[in-house]
C-alpha cells in the first residue's frame, strides 16, 4: 500500500478517535469552550497569561468549566467559593493526585507530591509530624533561619552594592534551611556539591515550566521517542536522587535509634520498626523520593517570594523597615484568627506576627507563585472523573 495512503488513514483514525473521545467525555463534564481534535483548546488559551484566559472563560461558562489540553479534559475551579467548596468542604474527595506522564517518570508515584491513597496519607502524616518535631512552625527553628539569614546578608554584602542577579543566592538560603533539617548540616555557599544541587533544582524548575513539558504531558509518546529538554530533566532527577541515596547510606552507617539527628534518621527508624510489614510504605526508595520532594516544595517557592520582596523594596524604598498604621489596622481583627501566634515562624510577639502577615500578604498581591507551572502542580491535584483532572485558580 502507498505510504501516503497509510499516513492519511492513520491521521484520519486519530482525528476520529479524538472526536469520539471528546464528544463522549464532554457529556459527563461541566460546560466549556468547544475543543478542536487532538489539540483541544490550546489555541484559545494565551500561554503567556493563562490566568487571564481562565478568568475570561469563567465569565462565559461560570466558576466551574472544562478545557482540553490536547485530548485531556481538565475541570477548572475559578474563584474563592468554587475552590473552597472543593478543596476545603470536600477535601477528602478532592485529595487525589492526577497522573502526569512526566511526574510518573520522575517520581514513580513515591514521595509526597505525586503519591496517592494510603502511601500519600502515611508519608504526609509522618513528614508533618517529624518536621514539627524538628521545629517547623515553632520557635525552635528560629536559630537555623536566623543563622541562614546572616549568611545570606554576608553574601549580598560581598557584592559591594554593585549590580548583580541575586536569584541563585536567594535560592541557596531556603535550600540550606531544608538541608539543616534533612541532613543535619548546612552547606557553605561555595561548596561544590551544594552548588551542583542548586543548579539542578534551578534547571529542573525552568524545564518543568516550559511549554515543551506541557506538550509531553499531553502526548507521552514524545518522552520516549523524541529528543528534547525532558531528557535533561530526567537525567538531573536521577543524579539528584543518586546524591540523596548516598546521604541516606551515610546515615544508615551511623544511625543511633535512640538519638535521631534529622529527618532521614527518623525515617530510617520508622523503616526499622516496620521491617516485618510487607505492606509498609516506609521503604528506602520512598525515603529518597520524600527527601527530594521536600527540596522541590520548599526551595523555589520561598526563594521566589524573597526575590519579589527585594524587588518591591528596591522599587519602593520609602516603605523599607516599616509597616503603615493603615495596614496594621486592616489586619488587626483578623490575623490572630487566621494565624495563631504560637504557629508564626520566628516571631513571638503579636505585633511582629502582625507585621509578618501584612508583608507576606502584600507580597502575594504582586506575583502568582504557580502561574507558569499551573499544569505541572495543580493539575495533579484532583481527579474529577476518569481521565479528567481539576485546576484550582
Amino acid at each position: 500500500m502507498d505510504p501516503f495512503v497509510v499516513l492519511v488513514l492513520c491521521l484520519s483514525f486519530v482525528l476520529l478517535f479524538s472526536l469520539w473521545r471528546q464528544s463522549s467525555g464532554r457529556r459527563k463534564l461541566p460546560p466549556g469552550p468547544t475543543p478542536l481534535p487532538i489539540i483541544g483548546n490550546m489555541l484559545q488559551i494565551d500561554v503567556k497569561d493563562i490566568c487571564k484566559s481562565f478568568s475570561n472563560f469563567s465569565k462565559v461558562y461560570g466558576p466551574v468549566f472544562t478545557v482540553y489540553f490536547g485530548m485531556n479534559p481538565v475541570v477548572v475551579l475559578h474563584g474563592y467559593e468554587a475552590v473552597k467548596e472543593a478543596l476545603i468542604d470536600n477535601a477528602e474527595e478532592f485529595s487525589g493526585r492526577g497522573l502526569l506522564p512526566i511526574s510518573e517518570r520522575t517520581t514513580k508515584g513515591l514521595g509526597i507530591i505525586s503519591s496517592n491513597g494510603k502511601r500519600w496519607k502515611e508519608t504526609r502524616r509522618f513528614s508533618l509530624t517529624t518536621l514539627r518535631n524538628f521545629g517547623m512552625g515553632k520557635r525552635s527553628i528560629e536559630d537555623r533561619v536566623q543563622e541562614e539569614a546572616r549568611c545570606l546578608v554576608e553574601e549580598l554584602r560581598k557584592t559591594k552594592a554593585s549590580p548583580c542577579d541575586p536569584t541563585f543566592i536567594l535560592g541557596c538560603a531556603p535550600c540550606n534551611v531544608i538541608c539543616s533539617v534533612v541532613f543535619q548540616k548546612r552547606f557553605d555557599y561555595k561548596d561544590e556539591n551544594f552548588l551542583t544541587l542548586m543548579k539542578r533544582f534551578t534547571v529542573n524548575f525552568r524545564i518543568l515550566t516550559s511549554p515543551w513539558i506541557q506538550v509531553c504531558n499531553n502526548f507521552p509518546l514524545l518522552i520516549d521517542c523524541f529528543p528534547g529538554i525532558h531528557n535533561k530533566l530526567l537525567k538531573n532527577v536521577a543524579l539528584t536522587k543518586s546524591y540523596i541515596r548516598e546521604k541516606v547510606k551515610e546515615h544508615q552507617a551511623s544511625l543511633d535509634i535512640n538519638n535521631p539527628r534529622d529527618f532521614i534518621d527518623c525515617f530510617l527508624i520508622k523503616m526499622e520498626q516496620e521491617k516485618d510489614n510487607q505492606e509498609s510504605e516506609f521503604t528506602f526508595e520512598n525515603l529518597v523520593g520524600t527527601v527530594a520532594d521536600l527540596f522541590v516544595a520548599g526551595t523555589e517557592t520561598t526563594s521566589t517570594t524573597l526575590r519579589y520582596g527585594l524587588l518591591l523594596l528596591l522599587k519602593h524604598p520609602e516603605v523599607t523597615g516599616r509597616t503603615t498604621d493603615d495596614e496594621q489596622s486592616e489586619f488587626k481583627n483578623n490575623v490572630e484568627k487566621m494565624v495563631p501566634v504560637s504557629f508564626t515562624l520566628f516571631l513571638s510577639e503579636k505585633l511582629h506576627s502582625l507585621n509578618f502577615c501584612v508583608i507576606s500578604c502584600n507580597l502575594s498581591k504582586f506575583h502568582d507563585m504557580i502561574k507558569k507551572d499551573i499544569f505541572t502542580q495543580w493539575r495533579r491535584m484532583t481527579e474529577i472523573s476518569k481521565n479528567s483532572m481539576a485546576v484550582a485558580k
